[in-house]
């Protein structure tokens, strides 16, 4: 029997950008913020993953795109 334990997941910001569009529910600037993400056994980094996300500048909202 293997247990895996993940003691920590630490994000970090790598970058912002105005992204084009506006949000649907209000209709304010988008944002494009760069995430990396670090998931650790302890100290041991395990996995980096860089993901992007999309927030409106106006309301907050975190938005999702459908490809």
């Amino acid at each position: 029997m293997c247990l895996v334990f993940v003691c920590d997941e630490e994000e970090r910001v790598l970058a912002q950008q105005q992204a084009p569009g506006s949000c649907p529910y209000c209709g304010g600037a988008v944002m494009a913020t760069d995430v990396e993400s670090a998931w650790r056994l302890c100290f041991l980094p395990i996995c980096f993953r860089v993901k992007r996300r999309f927030h409106c500048t106006l309301c907050s909202r975190r938005l999702v795109t459908y490809p």
